[in-house]
């Protein structure tokens, strides 16, 4: 289904995104779309909502030049994957799907790049199995129990009514396009973010990942953010970059300091003047810090 999907993109989306597409059906009984591009090294990229692969086409296209292997998955209900409107949305689901993911490829060792809600998930996989993680960047996300939630965010997760704002609407994905850069996006890089969630059905995802925010004990992914945040301590030996937009009005420089505090040792490069798409406002000068930090222990497995 994901592949046809492929073949419909608009063709100003897919010069920007020429990669072939790959499928795994998941023992949930969705189907996870899924790049997997170059040679070497994996590094595995984890998306947040409302993005997909697609954010992180350029640099798929930089570190596989650099002799890397990029496996970028579209979580259920994005991207090209399936959108089942009975998936169990919970952050622990996708941590199991990504874990699912690298078992099938028999990846032993990876390095990861997450944003957003990738943040969470990619740290969950990693505080699994961290003697699996050679490197970390982290793009503007969390990965910890936090109560700090901008207003315009919090007004959404409220039942019946946040859902009819985001799927039926567009007052997610639709404004994030917007909001979430401080350079306005060239039109096909915004068409090909928002192509996905075009309608209330495609839109089922967006609106999960928001109500998953877990701000109390009593919320059902409560416990498992608290693993994730328990499980950076396994990662403080780690190789760890930190790359942040400090004009992202939702996770703020309260969120790299957090980080900061868990990472002591971990590189940062904060950039001023971007936002929270931190990999548009950033452009190549962005690309390439990750691209040579990822390079300076290249050789090490």
């Amino acid at each position: 289904m994901s592949v046809a999907r492929a073949t419909q993109l608009p063709a100003d989306v897919r010069l920007e995104y020429p990669f072939a597409s790959h499928e795994l059906s998941l023992r949930s009984g969705a189907t996870m779309h899924y790049v997997d591009e170059g040679a070497g090294p994996v590094v595995i990229m984890l998306h947040g909502n409302p993005t997909w692969s697609f954010y992180y086409r350029n640099l798929v296209k930089e570190l596989q030049a650099a002799g890397f292997r990029c496996i970028v998955p579209d979580h259920i209900g994005c991207g090209l994957s399936d959108k089942p409107e009975d998936y169990n949305y919970t952050l622990k689901q996708r941590i199991e799907d990504i874990e699912e993911l690298i078992d099938y490829l028999g990846i032993e060792h990876f390095s990861l790049v997450v944003h957003d809600w990738g943040g969470a998930i990619g740290c969950g996989v990693a505080g699994r199995r961290p003697e699996a993680l050679d490197q970390l960047v982290l793009l503007n996300t969390g990965a910890f129990l936090s109560k700090r939630i901008p207003f315009r965010i919090a007004a959404i997760k409220l039942p019946v009514w946040g859902e009819f704002v985001i799927r039926a609407l567009n007052g997610f994905a639709g404004p994030a396009a917007t909001m979430a850069v401080k350079t306005p996006l060239k039109p096909a890089v915004k068409r090909g973010i928002l192509w996905p969630y075009r309608s209330w059905r495609d839109r089922v995802a967006v609106w999960n990942f928001v109500k998953d925010i877990p701000l109390h004990e009593g919320h059902p992914s409560y416990a498992t953010l608290r693993e994730v945040e328990l499980g950076l301590a396994k990662l403080a030996d780690k190789p760890i970059q930190l790359v942040w937009g400090a004009r992202d009005f939702c996770f703020s420089m309260h969120f790299h300091d957090r980080f900061r505090a868990f990472f002591p040792q971990s590189e940062s490069q904060v950039y001023p003047k971007h936002g929270h798409y931190i990999l548009e406002d950033g452009g190549r000068e962005v690309w390439q810090q990750i691209v040579a930090f990822l390079s300076d222990s290249k050789g090490a497995r």
